[in-house]
């Protein structure tokens, strides 16, 4: 099913030169606890805060975050030298997206039983500071993309997440945030285009840029997954269960390359999220570690192909093999690796 209800800008795109390295030089500072200035390989994005306890048992895989970092490090597919560490969200960089009773609720420990239930989590300290460095991270790894061409953070990509509450795992809606804060914080309205292969609709996302002609929403999903209510994207792409690879692949290269030449965004946020894989505990697709991998560089390969910057986010991934899973978030890493070196940046 697809749905579209914008017309597109006619603006040019951009010369590649303004945007790799000259868009964001205008910012006195990036929102980083460190920077890598020196570094000249692709710049990571990682907090140790990506991660805090949870009750035993709980399904979310809380322990994927360090372990990413850890393979890729191991792996060797980047080094310490490269990782970007990301300041704190602060309350008025997400009052851009939300609302200022579920800012208070939220940080202050407010939220009610069934207020707690919709989100996933119990409330605690722990999982307010994680989300706001997540949050963080994205801004970090979206202002960096801006500067380098090309980021990757190693969390991120919370879109269940509404202006006034939390869903699905999702607190704050961290690509929201990024998206509004580089989009209000330049003088010329950057135009944003949020790339959602989550194999869940970015409902909260959806509904948050509806009005918004600066930021477009494109989703691929499995259309009897969550959220059971969709909202309405920019372009929805809803997919039947069991999708493989190749027709998977097929379908974002039928709608990627087109929307990339028409509404010629100044960044793409890149929701890589690995539930599509055949594995994930709330997939409902068959994509393989190879599939992913080249849906990774099929995507990011076409928009850094056209001077576009990316910011990439892990998105979903659901395992009770925690090593397994992060090695899988990590195929986003690995494929922005190739595409980094191929195209000399």
């Amino acid at each position: 099913m697809t749905c579209i209800k914008r017309v597109f800008s006619k603006r040019p795109p951009l010369k590649v030169e303004r945007l790799f390295g000259a868009v964001f030089t205008s910012c006195r500072c990036l929102h980083a606890e460190l920077v890598r200035h020196e570094s000249c390989g692709l710049p990571i994005v990682h907090h140790s805060k990506y991660a805090c306890d949870l009750p035993p048992d709980h399904r979310f895989p809380m322990g994927k975050f360090p372990r990413m970092l850890h393979f890729l490090i191991k792996d060797q597919v980047i080094t310490e030298g490269q990782v970007w560490v990301p300041e704190i969200a602060s309350k008025d960089l997400l009052s851009r997206v939300h609302t200022e009773e579920y800012l208070n609720n939220f940080l202050n420990g407010k939220l009610n039983e069934q207020e707690q239930r919709r989100t996933g989590f119990p409330w605690s300290e722990g999982i307010v500071r994680r989300c706001r460095y997540e949050t963080g991270g994205t801004v970090l790894a979206a202002e960096v993309a801006l500067q380098r061409g090309l980021a990757c953070s190693t969390a991120g990509g919370t879109h269940h997440a509404f202006p006034g509450y939390g869903s699905g795992f999702c607190l704050l809606n961290d690509l929201a945030v990024a998206a509004k804060y580089l989009m209000e914080n330049s003088t010329c309205r950057r135009k944003v285009l949020i790339v959602d292969l989550d194999v869940h609709q970015g409902d909260g996302t959806a509904f948050i840029f509806k009005e918004e002609p600066c930021v477009f929403t494109f989703s691929v999903h499995c259309g009897k997954n969550f959220p059971l209510r969709k909202q309405h994207s920019d372009l929805d792409i809803s997919v039947e269960d069991g999708l493989g690879d190749e027709e998977y692949l097929s379908t974002v290269e039928a709608h990627l390359p087109w929307l990339l030449d028409t509404f010629h965004p100044d960044l793409v946020l890149y929701d890589a999220g690995v539930d599509p894989h055949w594995e994930d505990e709330l997939g409902r697709l068959r994509l393989t570690d190879q599939g992913l991998y080249w849906r990774d560089l099929y995507v990011i390969k076409a928009a850094v192909s056209r001077g576009v910057p990316v910011a990439a986010v892990v998105g979903g991934g659901y395992s009770r093999d925690i090593d397994k899973l992060a090695l899988r978030h990590s195929i986003v890493h690995r494929a922005a690796t190739q595409v980094w070196r191929e195209c000399g940046m």
